[in-house]
């Protein structure tokens, strides 16, 4: 009877386990689940302006940046574009097929959240996971196995062009590139899901054929892959509201208190 009702928490009755596998290193895992990257931009209140039949849109709620997924088209895969505003200058950053989701998220998550304070450094997260630095016509990181590469080169002052790809026994397997005014932050988020050890889940005949992958054989319920997929939704919608209620709630300073400021500014 306690075997029962331990395993009805598992599930509902007679659900039965998927062959998903663990694979690693995460940037030879293939494109994954593209809701994975398309459901969290929903929750964090984009818009989707998917038309039938067409390439997945979405529009940030200013409609100053627009994520797009081509599955047909070439080269095809995601592209993230940025209007000119008076706060940005307009800038593009593009991500082939096979860039996993789980990387390209790490981008266009960080579009849904507020800047770090901090100054923004692409190298750190690399250097963190043994990346190694190498100085020559580009500034190249690669990581431990040689198979991923993260390359800088500046042509001029206010021209420097990140790219990035992924290689495998056959050949490379996917590439991703920044316009030189892409924010920095957000090139960081790239690095820094790029180089993130953690592996990535695959269903059972999506992951790619390579002797360079390592797999972990893990049998999931389908409740268990819904209760992950939620949690990752319900923390989007949670950092909107936190971020809405922030912008709603903000006190804001009156003529009146803004002239007094200035007057015992210039007093002291």
């Amino acid at each position: 009877m306690r075997k029962k009702q331990q395993w009805a928490g598992w599930g509902p009755a007679g659900q039965q386990a998927e062959q998903h596998y663990l694979v690693e290193p995460r940037h030879l895992a293939g494109g994954g689940d593209l809701r994975h990257v398309t459901e969290y931009l929903r929750a964090s209140g984009w818009k989707d302006k998917t038309k039938s039949g067409g390439p997945i849109v979405f529009d940030s709620p200013d409609k100053s940046i627009r994520v797009g997924y081509a599955p047909i088209t070439q080269p095809g895969g995601w592209t993230i574009s940025a209007k000119q505003t008076a706060r940005q200058e307009a800038w593009q950053a593009t991500f082939s097929r096979q860039v996993p989701v789980e990387i390209v998220a790490g981008v266009t998550d960080a579009l849904t959240r507020p800047r770090s304070a901090h100054a923004p450094n692409v190298w750190a997260p690399l250097h963190e996971h043994g990346w190694q630095t190498e100085q020559g016509q580009h500034v190249t990181a690669r990581n431990p196995q040689g198979n991923a590469f993260v390359r800088f080169h500046q042509i001029a002052p206010g021209q420097a062009h990140w790219w990035a790809g992924a290689r495998n026994e056959r050949g490379p397997v996917w590439e991703a590139r920044f316009t030189p005014t892409t924010p920095m932050h957000l090139v960081q988020a790239f690095s820094t899901a790029l180089s993130d050890p953690q592996p990535v889940m695959r269903p059972l005949g999506h992951v790619p054929p390579s002797q360079q992958i390592r797999t972990t054989s893990v049998p999931v319920l389908p409740s268990q892959l819904s209760a992950w997929q939620q949690t990752r939704i319900n923390a989007a919608r949670a950092t909107t509201w936190a971020r809405n209620s922030f912008a709603t709630n903000r006190p804001r300073t009156s003529p009146s208190a803004r002239s007094y400021a200035a007057q015992t500014g210039r007093m002291r």
